[in-house]
């Protein structure tokens, strides 16, 4: 897990993305944005911004992963690297 250690507390990068979506989550309420139509448009960006960064096979594969794995009553299967 990576770590950004501020006056020594670490932050997991994983638990910055929740609070920098929680954050962006209350703006987009306190504009008036629908909470669903405001997810889709972070997603969309998301994966916009990985494309310019990414191979698009790869990206695929990840999102295709994070699909197959949506019921959280479930393992998750094996992911390659």
């Amino acid at each position: 897990m990576l770590w950004k250690t501020t006056g020594g507390y670490g932050m997991s990068i994983y638990k910055w993305a929740r609070d920098a979506l929680g954050d962006d989550m209350r703006e987009a309420e306190a504009q008036g944005f629908d909470r669903l139509m405001a997810l889709r448009a972070l997603l969309a960006e998301v994966v916009q911004q990985n494309k310019a960064s990414r191979d698009a096979q790869e990206l695929a594969h990840e999102l295709q992963f994070l699909a197959d794995n949506l019921d959280e009553e479930r393992d998750y299967a094996f992911m390659r690297p």
